[in-house]
């Protein structure tokens, strides 16, 4: 069966900065323009999607992986429109991961794409083969960023090491997320930093995928273990996160 939907990856390198909850509200808002989505917790071993959403699953991608399970009997379905297949934290066989179980896993989730048009990939943070492997298995990688000097370093060396893991396939579809600026001019700015290291190192730069404003709303509906495009659906934050969505979803 042909796949329909595109897979996109959501990874960082610094913890931090933002990554679980942008997945979060990211197929939250393509999910409320209608299309079917499913979010992946993708952090093996320090899951904690299900916990951000105060949600208490009874089964993990390991159980799939390992054939135990079918997909569908382990994912969650959420008031917010979207499915969540949940890693489940502190699991050592989670962190364990070998690459046959790994592989296995990334041909489920492609053939899901049969039936969600998006497939978001919450990734740990961190450089591990693991994440490596799933942002170059991905359609789209998005690059979470702050303006932290090690937040912008460990998203450059998450994009080297993706161009680098892409071997000949050409540049694939990185993009970067400027999260927590305190206005859209230093969003800006930081992307520009982040965009000439790219630049002079790696000889191309991935676009802005999108600015995603400082506000302490963000806090109170992750503190509330609730949605904040449900919460505080008129704030800075959401709407950014919704612009980016629509950018994503196009």
């Amino acid at each position: 069966m042909k796949s329909l939907g595109k897979i996109i990856a959501v990874a960082s390198g610094k913890g931090g900065v933002g990554k679980t909850w942008l997945s979060i509200t990211l197929a939250h808002a393509m999910a409320r323009s209608g299309l079917r989505v499913l979010l992946f917790d993708g952090d093996f071993g320090l899951a904690n999607v299900d916990v951000q959403l105060g949600l208490i699953p009874d089964s993990d991608v390991g159980e799939v992986a390992s054939g135990r399970l079918p997909l569908e009997r382990a994912l969650l379905h959420h008031a917010g429109g979207f499915d969540i297949l949940p890693g489940r934290s502190g699991s050592g066989s989670l962190a364990a991961f070998d690459a046959t179980l790994l592989e296995r896993m990334l041909a489920t989730l492609r053939q899901a794409t049969t039936q969600y048009q998006v497939v978001v990939l919450d990734l740990g943070a961190g450089l591990d083969r693991a994440q490596r492997r799933m942002s170059s298995f991905a359609d789209t990688l998005l690059v979470v960023a702050t303006d932290e000097p090690t937040s912008l370093t460990d998203a450059y060396a998450v994009l080297k090491l993706y161009a680098g893991d892409l071997g000949g396939r050409g540049p694939g579809d990185a993009r970067i997320v400027v999260n927590q600026a305190a206005t859209v001019a230093a969003g800006e700015r930081t992307f520009s930093t982040l965009q000439r290291a790219c630049t002079a190192f790696l000889g191309h730069a991935p676009p802005l995928a999108g600015i995603i404003r400082r506000d302490d709303r963000v806090r109170d509906a992750i503190r509330r273990q609730t949605l904040l495009l449900v919460r505080h659906p008129t704030t800075h934050a959401a709407v950014d996160v919704e612009a980016v969505a629509a950018t994503l979803a196009a």
